[in-house]
């Protein structure tokens, strides 16, 4: 069994191997990059991925990119598309297809039957002198001078690259179709992602207490009021209007300060100018404001009135956090 030393040296290596042949693609970016991009936004098709092998779990991760980032996308097997699944492509379409060395079997088989068809040809492949590079109508060029594999020959470094690709390909069409973080939450809507992207203010205030107090409450009816409603604050309120709060640290401090405190009222102990927030506010915007200024509550407010308060715990239970 292999050292730990000699573990870690060889996934130091792995990564280092990746890592230049990634940067070193900078070097392959070109008109050619620049008219598949401006071809795929300009198209009224949608984007098929196809290939064969490990290029084609990469096909699958590129289809699942650019459809959450705006750019319908199929993926087609590249063994399957000459058994039948040909029929994916539609008029419009442009296809996409990777391979590393671009002269497999069935990637020879498939290009002259959608060039038949009349679809535009975008490559991904380490060799542009290949039958697929020289028969594509944009070469995307993914070489990589070995693989990370000390034999050369397990796909590593090369499906790193034409992952690689296919995200540059995905951002740069996101830009060109101004595609905002609203629009991402349409395709994300679910996990904490989705939450982060869509979830408001206005969806968790409802869910609590309101606790409310006026300026000259006693303090009895102070801690009644935050013990009662259990979210460790309550605001003072006069007119619907915030004047302050009162949070359970400062019951602490008043009582820690204080002999007599029957005669204090809630104006006396509470916080002038706290922290609010909009009902029609992220719910995100709330829990960055409260990481900021180093609070568990925040006032909720619509046209300046009083509606409530979110908790950090609301935000917990969410999966924001």
């Amino acid at each position: 069994m292999k050292n730990k030393n000699t573990i870690i040296e060889n996934a130091t290596q792995t990564i280092l191997a990746e890592s230049k042949a990634i940067a070193n693609l900078i070097n392959f970016l070109n008109d050619e990059f620049e008219n598949a991009v401006k071809f795929i936004h300009n198209s009224k098709g949608r984007v098929i991925v196809t290939g064969i092998g490990k290029s084609a779990n990469i096909a699958t991760k590129i289809v699942a990119t650019l459809n959450s980032t705006g750019t319908p996308s199929i993926f087609m097997h590249a063994a399957d598309a000459i058994h039948g699944d040909l029929g994916i492509i539609q008029q419009n379409d442009v296809v996409i297809c990777i391979s590393k060395s671009g002269n497999t079997p069935e990637i020879k088989v498939l290009i002259p039957l959608i060039k038949n068809y009349g679809n535009k040809i975008i490559a991904i492949t380490g060799n542009t002198q290949s039958f697929l590079g020289t028969n594509a109508d944009f070469v995307l060029n993914s070489y990589v001078e070995k693989e990370a594999c000390s034999n050369n020959l397990a796909p590593t470094t090369s499906t790193t690259a034409q992952l690689v690709i296919g995200d540059a390909l995905a951002v740069c069409l996101l830009e060109l179709n101004n595609f905002s973080s609203t629009d991402f939450a349409k395709y994300h809507p679910g996990g904490a992602l989705g939450k982060k992207l869509y979830l408001r203010v206005k969806d968790l205030v409802n869910k609590n207490e309101r606790p409310n107090v006026a300026p000259n409450s006693s303090i009895k009816d102070v801690i009644i009021e935050i013990s009662e409603k259990r979210l460790g604050t309550t605001a003072v309120t006069q007119d619907t209007k915030i004047v302050g709060v009162i949070t359970d640290g400062d019951l602490r401090r008043m009582l820690k300060n204080n002999k007599d405190i029957n005669s204090l009222t809630a104006s006396d102990i509470m916080s002038k100018n706290p922290k609010t927030i909009d009902i029609n506010a992220m719910a995100i915007e709330a829990l960055e404001t409260m990481e900021n200024n180093n609070i568990t509550q925040i006032l909720v407010v619509e046209d300046s009135a009083y509606i409530g308060v979110v908790h950090l715990h609301d935000l917990l239970k969410e999966g924001i956090i």
